[in-house]
């Protein structure tokens, strides 16, 4: 198990050390003595610290996930919005050092191992909302849940791709206004409050309609 209590800048130097060896000679040509040597420490603190290679690329995720655990477990007025905020929140992490975040990226993008266990990753973090959203909304539909996870997460990776893949800056600016969208469309306001008059929608179905079929004429009329 790693020893995540180490000080945030050590484990930064270490990352920082271990991808430059990644980018210069390749991640499987790497060994667990060079990326030690390179950063000044111990192989024994190496392992204390991170489980292996792998979890030198992904330790930023590891400790992440801890803080949007500790975020969720808050009390939130809205959580629909609180999902958007943590997903927001973890954008800027990436945000503070976009150079560390790009060489990630292209070890990850070289390696299909760590390709998989991106996607896995990927995954966790759209768990790890639907689950919050499921506990903090009792009675909320299963399918709502894991949509809205999906959705979030899904364009939390699209405009951090856009980070990722040119030197550009992408403000913070371009995922909150975009998740401002996803709230609206499943019909929720980032301040908690109900829709105006010219955002609601009244339809008259019978009571013996199947639900698919009045999801299908709602989303014909409403586009």
């Amino acid at each position: 198990m790693s020893d995540t209590a180490a000080p945030a800048s050590a484990r930064h130097a270490v990352v920082a050390a271990a991808l430059d060896l990644f980018a210069t000679q390749g991640f499987e040509a790497t060994s667990v003595e060079q990326i030690a040597q390179a950063a000044g420490i111990s192989r024994s603190t190496f392992f204390r610290q991170f489980g292996g290679k792998d979890d030198v690329v992904f330790a930023d995720h590891e400790l992440l996930l801890d803080g949007l655990r500790s975020y969720l477990a808050q009390p939130h007025e809205n959580p629909w919005a609180a999902v958007c905020e943590a997903s927001l929140w973890v954008f800027k992490q990436f945000t503070a050092d976009p150079e560390l975040a790009r060489r990630r990226y292209a070890v990850v993008r070289g390696v299909p191992a760590l390709r998989e266990r991106e996607i896995v990753t990927v995954f966790r973090y759209e768990r790890l909302f639907d689950e919050y959203l499921r506990e903090a909304l009792p009675g909320l539909d299963p399918l709502d849940a894991v949509g809205f996870a999906a959705v979030v997460t899904a364009v939390h990776n699209h405009v951090l791709r856009q980070l990722l893949r040119s030197s550009k800056r992408v403000p913070v600016s371009v995922l909150r206004r975009a998740l401002d969208d996803v709230l609206h469309r499943f019909g929720v306001h980032p301040d908690g409050e109900d829709a105006g008059p010219d955002d609601l929608v009244v339809a008259v179905f019978p009571r013996r309609m199947p639900k698919a079929e009045v999801a299908r004429r709602l989303g014909e009329q409403i586009g």
